[in-house]
Parts: C-alpha cells; structure tokens; sequence
C-alpha cells in the first residue's frame, strides 16, 4: 500500500478513535450510536462474567449512554458455532423487543469460547482483552465500538454480526453514501493474499458491477468460498490483480464482518424453527454465506475438512441452510483501502502490541497505557507494552514483552517476548523469556484461593494426544520430564476430563495456593526447576488443578476486585 493511502487509512481510523471518544460518558442521540449492542456467550458462567465488566464499565462512564447492551449465553447442551450463536441471538432480541425490532439496528458480537489460543483471555472474554490505549484503558470492546462507529448512521435497520478478535480498518467518506440499504446480507471484503485467502472466506464478485479504484465499491456476489484452496480461487474467478491500491499484486477479497437487513433475521428465525434443536455446530460465514449467491451449490455441504468435530447431524442440517437460504442476496462492501487484524493467539497479540510499527501507527497504540509509573512518552517506542498495570519504578520488562492489569514490586524483571497477565509479583522475582503467566482465583473449599498458569508462549494447548505425558510439549520439554522435575509421577497428575485424548488445557498441573503472591512464586518455581535441570518438590497435600478446571470455578468478583484496586490507584496517583 503507497503511502498515501496508508495516510489515508491512518487518518480514517484516528478519526473513529476521535469519534467514539467523544461519545463516551455521553446520552447519545438516536441515529448516533447502535440502539442494542448484544455480546454472546458460550454459558451462564460467561454471561455473568460479561454482564459484571459492562456494569463497571457503564458506571466508570466508558461506554456510551442510551444503547441497550446485552449478553445472551447459547443454550445448554451440545456446542452450536457462531452461527447458532447468531440464531438463538435473534430469537431473544425478537423474545423482547418484538416488533421494535424491525426499527432497531443492532450489534452483534460473537465473544464465546475459552480463548484457548489466547488464554489470558480466558476467565474474563476476549472481547474484554486489554488494548494498549485510552485513559481508561480501552479494551477490544471499546476498540470495536470505535472502528463501527460511522455504520448505525448509514444502515437500515438489521443486525451487523461481528467477531471479538479481530479489528477492521478501512477508509469511508460521506460522498460514499449509506453502507448497508440493501436487502439480504451484505458483507465487507477486504484485499488479501492468496495465501490469507485459504484460511478466511472469499468472495467471487460480479464482475460486471465493477467500479475500478475506488476506496469502497458496492458489489454483487456471485458465490462465497469457505477456506479455499488456490487453485479454486482461480477456477471461480476469485484472484484479482493491479488495483491502486494494490498494484503489481495478485490478490483475493476476503470476509471479516457482515450485515442483514430487518427482513432477512426474521427469515433466519424461520430457518431455527426448522433446525431445532441444533445439535451440530453452525458456522455463520461457511454455512451461512456459502448459501448465497446465484452460482452458489450445495456441494459444500458434504465438505467436512475445516471441522473440528463432525456430528452425524452436520451434513443435514447444512442442506436444510442451503434450501432456506438460496436466493438471498449477497451484496459485498468492497473495501479497497482497508485492512484486516487477527488478535486471537499470544503470537498474534505479542506481534501486534510490541512490533507492528504499522498498527502502532493506525490506532496509535502506547508504550504504557493507563499505569504506573506514568512516562513522560507513553507513545515512545520501547518494546514492550505495560497496560492497567502498577510497576514499581526499579523493574525492568524486557522487549517484546506485554504486561496486564498486575502488580510487579521493586526490582522484578520480566524477561522478553513474555506476557504478564493479572499477577502480583513479589520482590525481586525474575520471568525467563518467552513465557505466559496468568493468575486467576478461584473458589476451593468454599474460599477463594489463587493459582498460577504458566506455559511456554509457542506451547500448544489445544493440541490432543492418547499419549499426552510423552507426546504433549510444555516449555519445549515433554511433559514427562516436567513431571520428573516436580518429583509427580504419572499416578499423581490425571487430566480433568474423561476424553480419548488429552491436551494442556485439562491436565492439572497448577497448584492451588492462599494467596496471589504465593501463587505466583510457587508457579515460576517450578518452570525455574525445569529450565535449569533441577528438582522442585511440591507441599505435601498441594491440590493441582488444570486451566480447564480453574475456569469452571473461577471466583470473578475477587478477579475484577484485584483490577479495581489496581485502577483506584491509578486515578488516583493521575488526579494528584
């Protein structure tokens, strides 16, 4: 992209920023801002958690007054996909606002899940992770909010479905009209690689309806493809070259949010009633937008290679979707000068947050946001990233390296490429480099008791095997020889589900402690044992639990209290 359109861009995106800013705090006018914004959830559990963070954010006047906010959890049972997601969404925003409906534009940002990927996100939503940003400090929320905040003022009535990970940006003018006034579905398309193509949706566009080199094109879409493979891409007419904005370069327009009319949820309705009860999990871009289209085939349905676990329901009820939906438009917001952010693992946020001078640039992304010690540059380029944090002024974070909503006393260092998050660090304590600690609290024995999660950063969690105690890697070493360390033999560590095969995520490898400070030290020990060889014995009648167990019983209030006490102090110090 020439600079001039990266200014561009820049200049769009701050203005969003700018925009959003000012409406906080505020009674927006009708017109102005979203009437409902909706955040799912994957449970009750969850939907406490989400409806808890949005109370302190509306008191703390960080989020604009007059929209309803509202947080549905899916039902009870097998797991369902953003696509039931957005089904069982519609049917109660329709359960209460009934023919209120068909006036209101809405909102609808997918936050369930566990963030397995981005486990520091996992007790409190993704959609609440920090960005390095605002005073107070925005979150992908507020960042979310900001980058939609033109759409309420130039769509009709609908619903715009959304992810909580991702980020759009993209450039848009007055004289570019309303955005979403179109029937059925209308979906932004951004430039792509082709190699990006493979693991997104891309759309086969009209090309009679064509308008070269302009920053946002409306477009028909004559089929979308899900996860492709190049060659496909080429045979459907997918790879487009030389535009202006990308010149010299082969490209695909890839998918990231969508929007549908009034009309279209109340089809979307009649399409739940015919699937209940779900019992497979409904992929809202590949079930959904790979209906539409005039040259759109039923052949996707029986393609099962992007699915992490196929019910015998699936196939089924993908062609019930296909017949339902065949013949709805799919319109397509082209938006040429746009980008499009990925920030759902710990490689993509540490890459994003402390490297990308790009990102940086467009949203522009502090050193320390909202902490202390205040810096006279919180802007100034350093290599790391401190945010809702209180540091004392002798510890030292290494490059690379992302520090969230915790407490580090005098002369702790953190080394590079690690990730700090929600932790009380004691004295002195040193984190070697490229490792993730998380502390969360929980509820043991009927009190609030504390542990300490610490992976490797490359260390993979979701990965599953029959033979997890050889085969799974927990800083780089097999999971074995972390056991042999600790002294724990195979008849004292088990995994917190009964599955055929184990991941990270279930083995109860964390010992649960009194205190936040303990739970830390007690953590870092045992990694220190394993990186230097030696033996760490656990107190006798330590009970270890696994990430997966401690989320089920996390203690959210004594988690959000520990983020409080952390902000009073921060305004508190910034007022004097």
């Amino acid at each position: 992209m020439s600079e001039e359109y990266a200014k561009k861009l820049r200049n769009a995106t701050r203005e969003k920023l700018r925009k959003f800013n000012s409406l906080r705090g505020r009674e927006v006018q009708p017109g102005e801002f979203w009437d409902v914004v909706v955040l799912t959830a994957v449970d009750g559990d969850q939907r406490e958690a989400y409806e808890l963070q949005i109370a302190e954010k509306v008191k703390r006047k960080e989020l604009p007054f007059g929209a309803d906010y509202k947080i549905f959890s899916d039902p009870p049972g097998c797991k369902i996909g953003n696509g039931g997601s957005t089904l069982y969404a519609l049917q109660q925003l329709n359960d209460i606002y009934g023919e209120t409906l068909s006036k209101l534009r809405v909102l609808l940002v997918h936050a369930g899940g566990f963030s397995q990927r981005l486990p520091i996100a996992s007790a409190l939503g993704k959609i609440f992770a920090a960005v390095p940003l605002g005073d107070p400090l925005y979150q992908m929320l507020e960042i979310k909010l900001a980058l939609f905040v033109d759409f309420p003022s130039r769509m009709k009535p609908g619903v715009l479905v959304a992810a909580a990970d991702c980020l759009e940006l993209y450039c848009v003018t007055e004289d570019d009209g309303a955005l979403f006034d179109r029937h059925g579905f209308t979906a932004l398309a951004h430039p792509s690689s082709l190699i990006t193509g493979t693991t997104h949706g891309v759309f086969v566009l009209d090309p009679s309806k064509r308008s070269a080199d302009l920053d946002v094109e409306k477009v028909g879409c004559l089929r979308f493809l899900h996860k492709p493979r190049i060659a496909e891409m080429r045979a459907n007419g997918a790879v487009h070259s030389n535009c202006l904005f990308l010149p010299d370069t082969e490209f695909v327009y890839t998918d990231s949010t969508f929007y549908f009319d009034f009309q279209t949820s109340r089809s979307l309705l009649n399409l739940l009633k015919e699937l209940e009860p779900l019992t497979c999990e409904i992929d809202a871009y590949g079930d959904f937008l790979q209906a539409l289209g005039p040259k759109a085939t039923i052949d996707y349905t029986g393609n099962t290679a992007n699915v992490t676990k196929e019910e015998s329901s699936l196939v089924e009820t993908r062609k019930r979707i296909f017949h339902h939906l065949k013949g709805t438009p799919l319109n397509v917001l082209v938006l040429n000068n746009s980008k499009f952010y990925h920030l759902g693992t710990t490689s993509e946020y540490l890459l994003y947050f402390t490297e990308d001078v790009v990102l940086r640039s467009e949203l522009g992304l502090l050193s320390s946001a909202f902490s202390l010690p205040v810096k006279e540059n919180p802007d100034e380029v350093s290599g790391s990233v401190v945010m809702h944090s209180v540091l004392h002024p002798s510890c030292t974070v290494g490059a690379r390296s992302v520090v969230e909503y915790s407490r580090l006393e005098a002369g702790v260092c953190i080394g590079q490429g690690s990730i700090i998050s929600s932790c009380w660090v004691s004295e002195g304590l040193s984190v070697p480099d490229g490792i993730l600690v998380h502390s969360l609290c929980v509820n043991y024995e009927r009190r609030p008791r504390f542990l300490t999660v610490i992976f490797g950063i490359d260390d993979d969690l979701k990965r599953r095997s029959e033979a997890p105690r050889e085969e799974l890697k927990l800083f780089g070493r097999s999971l074995a020889e972390c056991l042999s360390h600790w002294e724990l033999g195979d008849e004292t560590v088990r995994f917190s589900r009964d599955e055929p095969k184990w991941s990270l995520w279930e083995a109860r490898l964390f010992p649960v402690c009194p205190d936040h400070q303990s739970s830390f030290s007690m953590s870092l020990a045992m990694l220190r044992s394993v990186l230097s060889g030696s033996t760490f014995r656990l107190p006798s009648n330590t009970t270890l639990m696994s990430i997966d167990e401690a989320l089920q019983s996390k203690n959210l209030e004594e988690m959000l209290k520990f983020r409080k006490g952390l902000y009073d102090e921060i305004r508190l110090s910034k007022s004097t």
